[in-house]
């Protein structure tokens, strides 16, 4: 009877997590008729494309890692700004952002860098205004890299920590 009731146990669970996949699996998808999938609007949520309008649904890719960006006062590092970023795409394009990350870093960093030098983290940087321009040029170069996927760029977080 003791080595009888760990295999019940085991049986027990393999049904009842079976039945639990059953009926937790997303519903069947039935094509239209011209044999494409029906899109169906995100739920309660009509997404914004980078023009405003409705363009369907819309994910947000989270970059891996943040991007650290140097402030040079006098020829030496006086403070450095570190944010995260995520980009608003269309639906199911994850996996195209991935596969272009080092190109996206790479523009990110080059536009990061520029605002930098242009002293865009001096002063009172999360100013709205200033926190646009740079939401802007971080937006133009994500389009260069992965062309009209990419409907807006986010700043997740922000930090300028002083040397």
């Amino acid at each position: 009877m003791r080595k009888l009731l760990p295999v019940l146990l085991a049986l027990a669970g393999l049904a009842l997590g079976a039945e639990a996949g059953l009926f937790l699996r997303p519903a069947a998808v039935t094509p239209t008729a011209d044999g494409s999938a029906p899109v169906e609007p995100a739920a309660g949520n009509a997404a914004q494309g980078a023009g405003g309008k409705a363009d369907g649904a819309q994910d947000y890719v989270k970059l891996n890692n943040q991007f650290i960006v140097p402030i040079v006062k006098s020829g030496r590092v006086a403070s450095l700004v570190i944010l995260s970023l995520s980009l608003q795409v269309s639906a199911g394009t994850g996996a195209s952002v991935y596969a272009a990350e080092p190109k996206l870093r790479d523009a990110f960093l080059q536009v990061l860098f520029d605002h930098a030098n242009a002293g865009g983290f001096s002063g009172n940087f999360t100013e709205g205004n200033t926190m646009q321009i740079l939401r802007d040029a971080l937006l133009e170069a994500a389009v260069k890299v992965l062309g009209p996927l990419v409907s807006d760029v986010l700043i997740v977080d922000i930090v300028r920590q002083d040397a």
